[in-house]
């Protein structure tokens, strides 16, 4: 589909901060594509998440595990429906842990980290999420981003301010990014979603964004 000469490489974006791209194949895009469509529906389903300040975040979200509000987690869709949030599957805290291994090139047999949270960001064609801090977790494991459909310009900071130095790095459907360790309360976001650009197999308008977390709070 964009017919470069030479495969993408993985990069070590920041030290602890690794973008893996197409790490996904099309099948295994397919079955989380499916399952983000059950997620969605209600209870506690796709909904759109509004700020302290009254701002309306432009990227529709579903959690799995706990719930995500700003700023804060629950066990129930406090800024929602008020159901109880869905259970994170076991599959999905596997996969988790391949993709850390994968990564940061663990060794075989390594127990890996406990995912417990997954947040679920639906994009169109003119959603952002601006600069923040993965801040509410008492971990400090790894975090694990996923990507499916529309590619994107995921911009990756520094720990101090949502200002420079930041990498820009083109996320595409498959691709794995982690960011742990010295990076893992990084700023991060994302500027920019590239409309049209998802694989045509997929059946994808939009980007979505799996986003796995340990949350430690018992």
């Amino acid at each position: 589909m964009h017919g470069e000469l030479f495969p993408r490489e993985r990069a070590e974006v920041a030290p602890g901060a690794v973008h893996v791209p197409d790490w996904l194949g099309l099948p295994r895009q397919r079955e989380l594509l499916a399952a983000c469509r059950e997620w969605a529906r209600p209870p506690a389903g796709l909904r759109t998440v509004r700020t302290p300040g009254g701002g309306v975040m432009t990227a529709r979200q579903v959690c799995l595990g706990l719930h995500w509000y700003p700023y804060g987690y629950a066990r129930t869709a406090v800024d929602g429906d008020g159901a109880p949030v869905k259970p994170m599957p076991a599959w999905l805290a596997d996969l988790g842990r391949q993709a850390v291994a994968e990564a940061y090139g663990l060794p075989p047999g390594e127990p890996g980290p406990a995912y417990d949270i997954a947040l679920v960001n639906f994009y169109e064609g003119d959603a952002r999420m601006g600069m923040h801090r993965d801040a509410e977790e008492r971990a400090e494991d790894p975090v694990v981003s996923l990507s499916l459909g529309d590619s994107c310009v995921f911009r990756f900071g520094n720990t101090v301010s949502r200002g420079r130095p930041y990498h820009d790095v083109e996320l595409r459907s498959g691709d794995l990014f982690v960011f742990g360790g010295p990076a893992r309360r990084a700023y991060h976001g994302v500027p920019k979603v590239l409309p049209g650009t998802a694989p045509p197999e997929l059946g994808l308008t939009g980007r979505l964004n799996i986003t796995l977390r340990v949350g430690g709070l018992g």
